[in-house]
This record gives C-alpha cells, sequence and structure tokens, in this order.
C-alpha cells in the first residue's frame, strides 16, 4: 500500500525551512485539502469551496522556487480566510481578501525568511495586493531570479524583438502602462500582452 504523507512532509518539500511550522498551524486551523500540481500556464495556485461537502481545497503549482510557492500559498489559504470570515460572496480580490492576505503575511516578512531582494517589493505588494503576484512586475521579477532557470519578461525586451509565447510569435510594440502593443507574426493581428508575461526571445530588433 502506498504511503499517505503528513501535510508536514508535504509542505517541506516546497517552502523556505523557517516557515513550515506557519504554513502547518495554517492548516491545522482551516483543515483544507491541500494538492501539490504541476505547471498550469493560466495559474499559480487556486482555492475552491465545495458547499454540499463543506471541503475547501488549495492548490498550488509545484514547479516555483520556495518563496514563490510560499507567496502563492499564502494568497490562497487568505481566500480561504476571507470566506469563512466575511463569506463566500464577497469579491474574490477586494478589500476583505486584502485585509486577510495582509494578516496571513505579515509575520513571515522577516530577512530570516525572504532575501531582501524580495523583501521590499513584497512589501510594496502586500501594502495593496492585486488578484496575483504576476500582475506586480517587480515582485515578479524578485521572486523568479531563485529560480534554477531565471524567466523572462515582456518589460525586459526591446521595441522591435520578437518572442514566444503560449507557441505563438508576436513583434513587441510600444508600451501603454503596464502592457505593450504587439503584433502577432503571420497573422499581423495586434493585441495588448502584460509585461508581466513571461515569454522567450526569438529575435533582437535589429534597431
Amino acid at each position: 500500500m502506498k504511503r499517505k504523507y503528513t501535510f508536514q512532509e508535504i509542505i517541506s518539500k516546497y517552502v523556505p525551512e523557517a516557515t513550515v511550522r506557519y504554513c502547518c498551524e495554517l492548516w491545522l486551523l482551516y483543515k483544507f485539502r491541500f494538492i501539490v500540481k504541476k505547471k498550469r500556464n493560466t495559474r499559480l495556485g487556486d482555492y475552491s469551496y465545495d458547499p454540499t461537502t463543506a471541503r475547501h481545497t488549495i492548490t498550488v503549482n509545484g514547479d516555483q522556487n520556495p518563496y514563490a510557492f510560499l507567496v502563492t500559498y499564502l494568497h490562497e489559504v487568505a481566500h480561504l480566510m476571507c470566506g469563512v470570515r466575511y463569506g463566500f460572496r464577497v469579491k474574490p480580490h477586494g478589500t476583505e481578501w486584502k485585509s486577510c492576505f495582509k494578516e496571513i503575511a505579515y509575520p513571515l516578512m522577516k530577512e530570516e525568511i525572504f532575501p531582501p531582494d524580495v523583501l521590499e517589493p513584497l512589501f510594496d505588494y502586500i501594502s495593496n495586493p492585486k488578484a496575483t503576484s504576476c500582475s506586480d512586475i517587480d515582485l515578479l521579477r524578485a521572486l523568479h531570479q531563485y529560480d534554477d532557470q531565471p524567466l523572462i519578461f515582456l518589460s525586459d525586451l526591446s521595441d522591435g524583438d520578437i518572442f514566444r509565447l503560449q507557441n505563438r510569435f508576436f513583434k513587441k510594440g510600444k508600451t501603454v502602462r503596464t502592457r505593450a502593443l504587439c503584433e502577432e507574426m503571420g497573422t499581423g493581428a495586434t493585441f495588448y500582452v502584460p509585461l508581466a508575461a513571461q515569454v522567450e526571445l526569438v529575435q533582437k530588433s535589429m534597431f
């Protein structure tokens, strides 16, 4: 029979060692089902509640480095806390969720846990959390510099560079606030692509 691993055994493989106890305390408090997923291009993690069984489920992508995994885990637990505290009809990332995320994250905002170059943008992010850490390019870049293979973001490219995104090829154009107007190669169609999008550089601009 396949051995069933405890939550502590599972979480200790993915988060900084100094945070394992805190992560376990959150799990013991809310008794949620926890699943580590393979890489998903559309999300880093999610939270769901089944009213028929009263079961809470949290999933987190396991391909993230420990700091990114921890931030995603806290983000999803904050959704659970928000639902329990305020009900499940409040806005997913409204003021109630932001309050819960701050409450959960602040105890870990220490240099013993996060490197200084991650802690600073994380403080900025927590002051006004967005729907996902992917919406904050400074935090995203800080977190993913600790990946085995650091990511390239659209914001790193120059106008005219050609890149691949989800097996489609684009040329980067003018930046408008947090997005760039990009032309799809072959079709000529234009799309606004978030600067925080993770891309693969194909060809540098000649100009």
